[in-house]
Protein backbone atom coordinates (compact mmCIF):
# COMPACT_ATOMS: atom_id res chain seq x y z
CA UNK A 1 0.00 0.00 0.00
CA UNK A 2 1.42 3.87 -0.96
CA UNK A 3 2.09 5.99 1.94
CA UNK A 4 -0.65 8.81 2.08
CA UNK A 5 1.51 10.47 4.96
CA UNK A 6 2.71 14.34 3.02
CA UNK A 7 5.82 13.99 1.60
CA UNK A 8 7.19 17.12 3.50
CA UNK A 9 6.12 14.50 7.20
CA UNK A 10 8.69 14.76 9.59
CA UNK A 11 10.25 11.62 11.58
CA UNK A 12 12.04 11.33 14.41
CA UNK A 13 12.18 11.38 18.05
CA UNK A 14 11.92 13.09 21.47
CA UNK A 15 14.32 13.73 24.25
CA UNK A 16 14.65 15.80 27.22
CA UNK A 17 17.66 17.81 28.51
CA UNK A 18 16.83 16.86 32.35
CA UNK A 19 16.51 12.71 31.18
CA UNK A 20 19.55 12.62 28.79
CA UNK A 21 22.21 14.94 29.51
CA UNK A 22 23.74 14.45 32.81
CA UNK A 23 26.29 16.68 33.60
CA UNK A 24 24.33 18.14 36.05
CA UNK A 25 26.49 20.89 36.99
CA UNK A 26 28.92 20.33 34.16
CA UNK A 27 30.53 23.84 32.48
CA UNK A 28 28.56 25.95 34.96
CA UNK A 29 25.17 24.70 35.25
CA UNK A 30 22.92 25.45 38.07
CA UNK A 31 20.70 22.99 40.29
CA UNK A 32 17.42 22.67 38.43
CA UNK A 33 13.71 20.60 39.85
CA UNK A 34 14.47 17.97 37.90
CA UNK A 35 18.45 17.97 40.04
CA UNK A 36 15.78 17.49 43.09
CA UNK A 37 13.59 14.68 42.21
CA UNK A 38 15.22 11.45 42.53
CA UNK A 39 12.18 9.39 42.35
CA UNK A 40 10.27 11.19 39.90
CA UNK A 41 7.92 14.38 39.08
CA UNK A 42 5.16 12.98 41.39
CA UNK A 43 6.90 12.71 44.93
CA UNK A 44 8.19 15.10 47.30
CA UNK A 45 11.47 16.55 45.99
CA UNK A 46 14.55 17.07 48.31
CA UNK A 47 14.66 20.58 49.61
CA UNK A 48 18.50 20.90 49.30
CA UNK A 49 21.94 18.52 48.17
CA UNK A 50 25.08 18.65 49.30
CA UNK A 51 26.72 16.35 46.19
CA UNK A 52 26.67 13.35 48.10
CA UNK A 53 22.71 11.96 47.12
CA UNK A 54 22.21 9.75 44.16
CA UNK A 55 20.00 11.17 41.42
CA UNK A 56 20.31 8.98 38.35
CA UNK A 57 19.68 11.84 36.24
CA UNK A 58 23.08 13.42 37.53
CA UNK A 59 24.49 11.15 34.61
CA UNK A 60 21.52 10.02 33.12
CA UNK A 61 22.84 8.23 29.46
CA UNK A 62 25.44 11.04 29.59
CA UNK A 63 24.05 12.85 25.71
CA UNK A 64 26.18 15.82 27.08
CA UNK A 65 29.21 13.73 26.17
CA UNK A 66 27.87 11.34 23.89
CA UNK A 67 25.78 12.98 22.21
CA UNK A 68 27.41 12.98 18.83
CA UNK A 69 27.21 9.36 18.70
CA UNK A 70 23.57 9.13 19.56
CA UNK A 71 22.81 11.81 16.58
CA UNK A 72 24.73 9.72 14.61
CA UNK A 73 22.47 6.61 15.45
CA UNK A 74 19.24 9.41 14.77
CA UNK A 75 20.74 10.05 11.18
CA UNK A 76 21.22 6.39 10.76
CA UNK A 77 17.42 5.98 11.15
CA UNK A 78 16.81 8.85 8.69
CA UNK A 79 15.07 10.99 11.29
CA UNK A 80 14.26 14.45 9.93
CA UNK A 81 13.35 16.24 12.98
CA UNK A 82 14.76 15.44 16.85
CA UNK A 83 12.77 17.13 19.34
CA UNK A 84 15.18 18.51 22.40
CA UNK A 85 15.20 20.91 24.96
CA UNK A 86 17.33 23.61 26.18
CA UNK A 87 18.18 23.22 29.73
CA UNK A 88 17.40 26.73 31.42
CA UNK A 89 20.06 26.64 34.04
CA UNK A 90 22.54 25.98 31.68
CA UNK A 91 21.73 29.54 30.03
CA UNK A 92 20.84 31.43 33.46
CA UNK A 93 22.22 28.73 36.57
CA UNK A 94 20.61 30.98 38.94
CA UNK A 95 17.79 32.25 36.54
CA UNK A 96 17.70 35.91 37.38
CA UNK A 97 21.22 36.39 36.03
CA UNK A 98 21.52 39.75 33.38
CA UNK A 99 24.36 37.84 31.76
CA UNK A 100 24.01 34.26 30.01
CA UNK A 101 26.66 31.48 30.75
CA UNK A 102 28.44 31.02 27.44
CA UNK A 103 29.77 27.45 28.24
CA UNK A 104 25.91 26.38 27.86
CA UNK A 105 25.06 28.27 25.06
CA UNK A 106 28.61 26.81 23.31
CA UNK A 107 27.01 23.12 24.14
CA UNK A 108 23.84 23.11 22.54
CA UNK A 109 25.50 25.10 19.38
CA UNK A 110 27.66 21.89 19.09
CA UNK A 111 24.64 19.59 19.29
CA UNK A 112 22.31 21.53 16.70
CA UNK A 113 25.90 21.88 14.14
CA UNK A 114 25.48 18.02 15.19
CA UNK A 115 21.70 17.50 13.99
CA UNK A 116 22.76 19.53 10.47
CA UNK A 117 25.62 17.65 9.66
CA UNK A 118 22.35 14.72 9.74
CA UNK A 119 20.16 16.46 7.76
CA UNK A 120 18.09 16.15 11.27
CA UNK A 121 15.89 19.55 12.11
CA UNK A 122 15.77 20.63 15.79
CA UNK A 123 12.25 21.23 17.57
CA UNK A 124 13.31 23.00 20.71
CA UNK A 125 11.31 22.84 23.46
CA UNK A 126 12.33 26.03 25.65
CA UNK A 127 11.81 24.18 29.16
CA UNK A 128 11.26 20.51 29.69
CA UNK A 129 9.76 20.08 33.13
CA UNK A 130 12.94 21.26 34.46
CA UNK A 131 13.38 25.35 35.76
CA UNK A 132 16.34 26.81 37.70
CA UNK A 133 16.50 26.29 41.37
CA UNK A 134 17.28 29.70 42.21
CA UNK A 135 13.87 30.88 40.71
CA UNK A 136 12.14 27.79 43.10
CA UNK A 137 13.24 29.47 46.26
CA UNK A 138 11.87 33.01 45.25
CA UNK A 139 8.45 31.46 44.42
CA UNK A 140 8.40 29.89 41.39
CA UNK A 141 5.98 30.75 38.21
CA UNK A 142 4.09 31.65 41.81
CA UNK A 143 6.13 34.97 41.49
CA UNK A 144 5.59 37.60 38.15
CA UNK A 145 9.31 38.76 38.25
CA UNK A 146 9.81 34.89 36.65
CA UNK A 147 8.03 35.79 33.75
CA UNK A 148 10.82 38.73 32.83
CA UNK A 149 13.53 35.94 33.57
CA UNK A 150 12.10 33.79 31.24
CA UNK A 151 11.69 36.61 28.36
CA UNK A 152 15.00 37.29 29.04
CA UNK A 153 16.36 33.52 28.50
CA UNK A 154 14.00 33.33 25.49
CA UNK A 155 15.63 36.00 23.54
CA UNK A 156 18.98 35.46 24.54
CA UNK A 157 18.56 31.32 22.57
CA UNK A 158 16.14 33.39 20.01
CA UNK A 159 19.23 35.50 19.41
CA UNK A 160 21.75 32.92 19.45
CA UNK A 161 20.26 29.66 17.53
CA UNK A 162 18.47 31.79 15.23
CA UNK A 163 19.91 30.60 11.85
CA UNK A 164 19.69 26.82 13.51
CA UNK A 165 16.12 26.52 14.81
CA UNK A 166 13.34 26.68 13.57
CA UNK A 167 10.65 25.07 15.09
CA UNK A 168 10.25 25.63 18.67
CA UNK A 169 7.89 24.69 21.67
CA UNK A 170 7.42 27.08 24.86
CA UNK A 171 6.56 24.40 27.60
CA UNK A 172 6.24 20.92 27.80
CA UNK A 173 2.67 19.31 28.72
CA UNK A 174 2.15 22.38 30.58
CA UNK A 175 -1.26 20.92 32.18
CA UNK A 176 0.83 18.84 33.96
CA UNK A 177 1.47 22.00 36.53
CA UNK A 178 -2.55 20.34 37.77
CA UNK A 179 -0.67 17.57 38.92
CA UNK A 180 2.53 18.51 39.43
CA UNK A 181 2.91 22.01 40.44
CA UNK A 182 6.51 21.51 41.75
CA UNK A 183 7.69 20.25 38.41
CA UNK A 184 5.00 22.24 36.37
CA UNK A 185 5.19 25.79 38.15
CA UNK A 186 8.12 25.35 40.71
CA UNK A 187 5.73 25.85 43.40
CA UNK A 188 6.96 23.70 47.06
CA UNK A 189 4.97 22.16 49.44
CA UNK A 190 1.12 21.91 49.01
CA UNK A 191 -0.10 25.06 47.31
CA UNK A 192 -3.55 25.63 46.93
CA UNK A 193 -5.52 26.21 43.67
CA UNK A 194 -5.70 29.77 43.20
CA UNK A 195 -1.72 29.69 44.08
CA UNK A 196 -1.58 27.25 41.24
CA UNK A 197 -3.71 28.71 39.10
CA UNK A 198 -2.29 31.83 39.31
CA UNK A 199 1.35 30.43 38.57
CA UNK A 200 -0.04 28.68 35.40
CA UNK A 201 -1.30 32.56 34.77
CA UNK A 202 2.20 33.57 34.55
CA UNK A 203 3.46 30.37 33.33
CA UNK A 204 0.89 31.01 29.71
CA UNK A 205 1.80 35.04 30.10
CA UNK A 206 5.22 33.95 29.75
CA UNK A 207 4.53 31.63 26.74
CA UNK A 208 2.70 34.15 25.05
CA UNK A 209 5.75 36.54 25.44
CA UNK A 210 8.08 34.30 24.18
CA UNK A 211 5.85 33.64 21.42
CA UNK A 212 5.55 37.81 20.48
CA UNK A 213 9.37 37.33 20.60
CA UNK A 214 9.98 34.29 18.26
CA UNK A 215 8.01 36.20 15.72
CA UNK A 216 9.45 39.38 15.81
CA UNK A 217 13.29 37.72 16.36
CA UNK A 218 12.97 34.90 14.02
CA UNK A 219 9.84 35.47 11.29
CA UNK A 220 10.78 32.33 8.71
CA UNK A 221 10.52 30.26 12.56
CA UNK A 222 7.05 28.51 14.06
CA UNK A 223 6.48 28.32 17.68
CA UNK A 224 4.08 26.04 19.31
CA UNK A 225 2.69 25.03 22.62
CA UNK A 226 2.76 21.59 24.05
CA UNK A 227 -0.38 19.35 25.85
CA UNK A 228 -0.11 16.24 27.79
CA UNK A 229 -3.24 14.84 25.47
CA UNK A 230 -5.03 13.48 28.47
CA UNK A 231 -8.11 11.98 26.51
CA UNK A 232 -10.72 10.46 29.00
CA UNK A 233 -14.42 9.30 27.81
CA UNK A 234 -17.25 8.67 29.71
CA UNK A 235 -17.23 5.12 31.73
CA UNK A 236 -20.46 4.69 30.76
CA UNK A 237 -22.91 6.35 28.39
CA UNK A 238 -25.52 7.72 31.12
CA UNK A 239 -25.37 11.20 30.86
CA UNK A 240 -23.82 12.66 34.18
CA UNK A 241 -20.58 10.45 32.80
CA UNK A 242 -20.61 12.20 29.61
CA UNK A 243 -20.65 15.50 31.49
CA UNK A 244 -17.89 14.39 33.28
CA UNK A 245 -15.87 13.80 30.56
CA UNK A 246 -16.88 17.33 28.90
CA UNK A 247 -15.26 18.71 32.09
CA UNK A 248 -12.42 16.49 32.85
CA UNK A 249 -11.10 17.19 28.87
CA UNK A 250 -11.24 21.03 29.00
CA UNK A 251 -8.77 20.58 32.42
CA UNK A 252 -6.35 20.24 29.74
CA UNK A 253 -7.97 21.86 26.59
CA UNK A 254 -8.47 24.77 28.72
CA UNK A 255 -4.39 25.59 28.15
CA UNK A 256 -4.56 25.01 24.35
CA UNK A 257 -7.37 27.51 24.08
CA UNK A 258 -5.59 30.36 26.19
CA UNK A 259 -2.56 30.28 23.76
CA UNK A 260 -4.87 29.73 20.61
CA UNK A 261 -7.12 31.92 21.24
CA UNK A 262 -5.46 34.81 23.47
CA UNK A 263 -8.37 34.65 26.03
CA UNK A 264 -9.40 32.40 29.21
CA UNK A 265 -12.68 30.76 28.09
CA UNK A 266 -16.26 30.95 29.63
CA UNK A 267 -15.87 28.13 31.05
CA UNK A 268 -13.17 28.18 33.04
CA UNK A 269 -14.25 31.29 34.23
CA UNK A 270 -17.09 29.52 35.75
CA UNK A 271 -14.74 27.19 36.82
CA UNK A 272 -13.10 29.81 39.26
CA UNK A 273 -15.89 31.47 40.88
CA UNK A 274 -17.44 28.15 41.61
CA UNK A 275 -14.20 27.36 42.72
CA UNK A 276 -13.05 30.82 45.22
CA UNK A 277 -10.35 31.55 42.89
CA UNK A 278 -9.22 34.75 42.41
CA UNK A 279 -5.94 35.45 39.84
CA UNK A 280 -4.42 38.51 39.66
CA UNK A 281 -4.50 39.54 36.02
CA UNK A 282 -3.52 43.00 34.47
CA UNK A 283 -4.72 44.47 31.13
CA UNK A 284 -0.96 44.11 30.07
CA UNK A 285 -1.37 40.33 30.69
CA UNK A 286 -4.37 40.24 28.83
CA UNK A 287 -2.96 42.08 25.97
CA UNK A 288 0.10 39.73 26.27
CA UNK A 289 -1.72 36.81 25.82
CA UNK A 290 -3.23 37.67 22.21
CA UNK A 291 -0.07 36.55 20.70
CA UNK A 292 -1.37 33.43 19.98
CA UNK A 293 1.06 29.91 18.41
CA UNK A 294 1.58 28.53 15.32
CA UNK A 295 0.63 24.93 15.74
CA UNK A 296 -0.17 22.40 18.49
CA UNK A 297 1.95 19.86 19.82
CA UNK A 298 1.18 17.52 22.13
CA UNK A 299 1.95 13.89 24.06
CA UNK A 300 -0.19 10.43 23.45
CA UNK A 301 0.36 7.65 25.37
CA UNK A 302 -2.88 6.40 26.57
CA UNK A 303 -6.73 7.30 27.23
CA UNK A 304 -9.18 6.26 30.10
CA UNK A 305 -12.13 7.02 31.49
CA UNK A 306 -13.83 8.70 33.75
CA UNK A 307 -17.00 7.86 36.61
CA UNK A 308 -19.50 10.12 38.58
CA UNK A 309 -19.60 6.83 40.90
CA UNK A 310 -17.40 8.36 43.08
CA UNK A 311 -16.84 4.90 44.72
CA UNK A 312 -14.94 3.42 41.60
CA UNK A 313 -13.67 6.78 41.08
CA UNK A 314 -11.66 6.29 44.38
CA UNK A 315 -10.89 2.79 43.94
CA UNK A 316 -9.22 2.72 40.16
CA UNK A 317 -8.14 6.29 39.29
CA UNK A 318 -4.88 6.88 38.66
CA UNK A 319 -2.37 10.32 38.75
CA UNK A 320 -4.26 11.91 35.77
CA UNK A 321 -7.62 10.76 37.55
CA UNK A 322 -8.47 8.28 34.88
CA UNK A 323 -10.68 5.01 35.57
CA UNK A 324 -9.36 1.87 33.43
CA UNK A 325 -11.12 1.13 30.38
CA UNK A 326 -12.69 -2.54 30.42
CA UNK A 327 -12.45 -2.76 26.87
CA UNK A 328 -8.46 -1.64 26.43
CA UNK A 329 -4.94 -3.77 27.70
CA UNK A 330 -2.18 -2.23 29.36
CA UNK A 331 1.55 -1.93 29.38
CA UNK A 332 3.66 -3.03 32.44
CA UNK A 333 3.24 0.20 34.01
CA UNK A 334 -0.67 0.11 34.15
CA UNK A 335 -0.49 2.78 30.52
CA UNK A 336 -3.69 1.52 28.94
CA UNK A 337 -3.25 1.17 24.78
CA UNK A 338 -5.27 3.10 23.19
CA UNK A 339 -4.22 3.33 19.21
CA UNK A 340 -7.16 4.69 17.89
CA UNK A 341 -7.46 7.15 20.62
CA UNK A 342 -4.61 8.72 19.08
CA UNK A 343 -7.24 9.24 16.01
CA UNK A 344 -9.41 10.40 18.27
CA UNK A 345 -7.67 13.18 20.01
CA UNK A 346 -6.18 14.25 16.66
CA UNK A 347 -9.59 15.26 15.28
CA UNK A 348 -10.89 16.68 18.60
CA UNK A 349 -7.56 18.99 18.89
CA UNK A 350 -8.08 19.34 14.95
CA UNK A 351 -12.11 20.53 14.76
CA UNK A 352 -11.39 22.58 18.09
CA UNK A 353 -8.20 24.88 16.87
CA UNK A 354 -7.61 23.65 13.19
CA UNK A 355 -4.44 24.41 13.15
CA UNK A 356 -1.60 22.42 12.06
CA UNK A 357 -1.22 19.17 14.66
CA UNK A 358 2.72 17.81 16.02
CA UNK A 359 2.75 14.24 17.80
CA UNK A 360 5.89 15.32 19.42
CA UNK A 361 5.81 12.13 22.03
CA UNK A 362 4.55 8.62 21.50
CA UNK A 363 5.55 5.88 22.62
CA UNK A 364 6.13 2.60 24.87
CA UNK A 365 7.90 2.01 27.96
CA UNK A 366 8.63 -1.46 28.72
CA UNK A 367 11.31 -3.70 30.06
CA UNK A 368 13.71 -5.07 27.62
CA UNK A 369 15.43 -8.52 27.77
CA UNK A 370 18.91 -8.79 26.44
CA UNK A 371 18.66 -12.22 24.52
CA UNK A 372 22.04 -14.31 24.85
CA UNK A 373 23.46 -13.15 21.56
CA UNK A 374 23.20 -9.79 22.33
CA UNK A 375 20.20 -9.14 20.48
CA UNK A 376 16.63 -6.90 22.01
CA UNK A 377 13.92 -8.20 20.10
CA UNK A 378 11.13 -5.64 21.05
CA UNK A 379 8.10 -6.85 18.80
CA UNK A 380 5.48 -5.45 21.67
CA UNK A 381 6.73 -1.59 20.90
CA UNK A 382 7.17 -2.59 17.02
CA UNK A 383 3.46 -3.63 17.47
CA UNK A 384 2.53 -0.65 19.66
CA UNK A 385 4.06 2.41 17.14
CA UNK A 386 2.91 0.55 13.93
CA UNK A 387 -0.82 0.21 15.35
CA UNK A 388 -0.37 4.26 16.22
CA UNK A 389 0.98 5.16 13.21
CA UNK A 390 -1.57 3.62 11.28
CA UNK A 391 -4.36 5.14 13.31
CA UNK A 392 -2.25 8.99 12.57
CA UNK A 393 -2.53 8.03 8.54
CA UNK A 394 -6.22 7.20 9.35
CA UNK A 395 -6.56 10.85 10.90
CA UNK A 396 -4.64 12.33 7.71
CA UNK A 397 -7.09 10.55 5.80
CA UNK A 398 -10.26 12.42 7.87
CA UNK A 399 -8.52 15.46 6.62
CA UNK A 400 -6.39 16.58 9.78
CA UNK A 401 -3.39 18.61 9.20
CA UNK A 402 0.01 16.49 10.91
CA UNK A 403 3.00 18.26 10.12
CA UNK A 404 5.22 15.28 11.74
CA UNK A 405 5.88 12.45 14.26
CA UNK A 406 8.08 12.08 16.63
CA UNK A 407 8.60 8.95 19.12
CA UNK A 408 9.20 9.10 22.68
CA UNK A 409 12.07 8.29 23.43
CA UNK A 410 14.35 7.14 20.49
CA UNK A 411 16.92 6.12 23.02
CA UNK A 412 16.88 4.58 26.55
CA UNK A 413 16.64 7.64 28.80
CA UNK A 414 15.61 8.06 32.30
CA UNK A 415 11.97 8.32 33.21
CA UNK A 416 9.98 11.30 34.35
CA UNK A 417 7.54 9.74 36.22
CA UNK A 418 9.61 6.76 37.95
CA UNK A 419 13.29 8.06 37.84
CA UNK A 420 13.75 4.36 36.12
CA UNK A 421 16.48 3.36 33.47
CA UNK A 422 14.25 -0.29 33.60
CA UNK A 423 11.42 1.59 32.65
CA UNK A 424 12.65 1.41 28.25
CA UNK A 425 11.61 3.17 25.35
CA UNK A 426 13.98 3.44 22.71
CA UNK A 427 14.99 1.79 19.71
CA UNK A 428 18.79 2.13 20.86
CA UNK A 429 19.20 0.35 24.04
CA UNK A 430 21.76 1.65 26.57
CA UNK A 431 23.59 -0.15 29.35
CA UNK A 432 22.64 0.98 32.84
CA UNK A 433 20.38 0.29 35.01
CA UNK A 434 18.39 1.89 37.68
CA UNK A 435 21.06 1.98 40.05
CA UNK A 436 23.47 3.62 37.94
CA UNK A 437 25.12 0.26 36.96
CA UNK A 438 26.62 -0.21 33.64
CA UNK A 439 28.98 1.00 30.45
CA UNK A 440 26.58 3.33 28.82
CA UNK A 441 27.52 1.10 25.64
CA UNK A 442 24.54 2.20 22.95
CA UNK A 443 23.20 -1.03 21.13
CA UNK A 444 20.07 -1.49 18.09
CA UNK A 445 16.99 -3.31 18.99
CA UNK A 446 14.99 -4.87 16.52
CA UNK A 447 12.36 -1.75 16.45
CA UNK A 448 15.59 0.39 15.44
CA UNK A 449 15.53 -1.10 11.50
CA UNK A 450 11.54 -1.17 12.03
CA UNK A 451 11.47 2.33 12.60
CA UNK A 452 13.99 3.24 9.90
CA UNK A 453 11.93 0.89 6.97
CA UNK A 454 8.81 3.15 8.47
CA UNK A 455 10.78 6.61 7.69
CA UNK A 456 12.86 5.56 4.48
CA UNK A 457 9.17 4.39 2.70
CA UNK A 458 7.40 7.64 4.63
CA UNK A 459 5.13 5.14 6.55
CA UNK A 460 4.49 2.77 3.54
CA UNK A 461 6.02 -0.03 5.30
CA UNK A 462 3.24 0.03 7.70
CA UNK A 463 1.02 -3.08 8.76
CA UNK A 464 -2.55 -1.76 8.44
Amino acid sequence: MSSLFPKSFLWGGAIAANQVEGAYLADGKGLTTSDMQPKGIMVEPWESRTGDEFNIKDIAIDFYHRYEEDIALFGEMGFSCLRTSIAWARIFPNGDELTPNEAGLAFYDKVFDAMAKHGIKPMITLSHYEMPMGLVNQGGWGNPKTIECFERYAKVVFARYQGKVKLWLTFNEINMALHAPFTGVGLKGKPTKTEIFQAIHHQLVASARAVKLCHEMIPDAKIGNMLLGGLVYPLTCHPEDVHLALEENRHWQFFGDVQVRGTYPSYMLRYFRDHGIELVISEQDKADLKHTIDYISFSYYMSGCVSSDEEITKAQANILNMVPNPHLKASEWGWQIDPLGLRVLLNVLWDRYQLPLFIVENGLGAVDKLEADGSINDTYRINYMNDHLVQLEEAIKDGVEVWGYTSWGPIDLVSAGTAQMSKRYGFIYVDRDNEGKGTLARKPKASFNWYKEVIGSNGASLKR
